[in-house]
């Protein structure tokens, strides 16, 4: 399963981006500013896929001890990192597009011409809070076969993570879990602010129009639509994996539920083409 997973979200993302950048390149007259944070957001999902679904494919053809200390320090980093980067990039797409429609008259209003000029500015602030959040996975990472003496925080099949601090240990997950928070409720909300807004505006057409006929929905609606059901995915996989992950960490040798989890991590990166095509 994991390997139709990563086949499909590695084939599905890259012709995804494909388009997109020959859109920008090319079809000049199409592109749009948002564009930019789906770029964004397929590359990462791209690295997601390198950086943890590859490993596990070749755990599932019975390669194992395949990562060095090295290996496995540069592979759990930048998977961590792009996890993180998908969360906070999918908020911002979020916060976006709740910017792009808003009326005129709203309180919100004043944002909606500046939000492009924050865009490189957002994308390079994800990804120095990121590197800089999981620097200490680097730290505390190490192959299977090279050390046995503390007990691993978590376990994967190519590596385990170790943290005998429980201080600084508590420090490193007070960081992870504010991010999460922040970014899950500013996803939260600008959703709630977005199906609140196409109520309305679904109201206000109907009243406009006649019963019998039936009006097409505007090009902003799609990809309000669109965005709701991304973001709605992306809490879902994401919460589920976290609740999932926290649980096999304070229990061994649970099989069932550490494969689970390793699947949970790979469906959004996998659905998330097929969503927005």
């Amino acid at each position: 399963f994991i390997l139709s997973q990563v086949g499909i979200g590695f084939i599905g993302n890259t012709l995804l981006l494909v388009l997109l950048i020959n859109t920008f390149l090319v079809q000049l007259h199409t592109k749009k500013p948002i564009d930019l944070i789906f770029i964004h957001l397929i590359l990462v999902n791209i690295m997601t896929i390198l950086f943890s679904g590859i490993p596990e494919v070749v755990n599932a053809f019975g390669v194992r001890n395949f990562l060095d200390d090295i290996g496995c320090k540069v592979v759990m980093y930048l998977y961590r990192v792009t996890w993180g980067l998908s969360l906070c990039t999918m908020s911002f797409l979020s916060i976006f597009q709740a910017m792009i429609i808003t009326p005129s008259n709203s309180r919100w209003a004043w944002l909606k011409p500046k939000i492009s000029t924050y865009m490189f500015p957002a994308f390079f602030s994800f990804w120095i809070i990121n590197m800089l959040i999981y620097i200490r996975v680097i730290m505390r990472t190490w192959a299977p076969y090279n050390t046995t003496e503390v007990r691993p925080v978590y376990s994967l099949t190519y590596c385990i993570g170790k943290d005998p601090d429980y201080i600084q240990s508590a420090v490193f997950r007070g960081f992870m879990v504010l991010r999460d928070s922040l970014c899950v409720f500013l996803m939260v909300w600008t959703s709630a602010y977005m199906v609140n807004f196409l109520f309305t505006h679904c109201r206000t057409v109907q009243h406009l129009h006649r019963p019998s006929l039936s009006p097409r929905p505007s090009p902003e609606a799609k990809a309000t639509h669109t965005i709701l059901a991304l973001v709605s995915c992306f809490v879902f996989f994401y919460w589920s994996n976290s609740f999932l992950t926290i649980y096999v960490c304070y229990k061994r040798k649970i099989k069932g539920l550490e494969n689970i989890t390793i699947i949970l991590s790979h469906c959004y990166p996998a659905i998330f083409p097929l969503v927005l095509i």
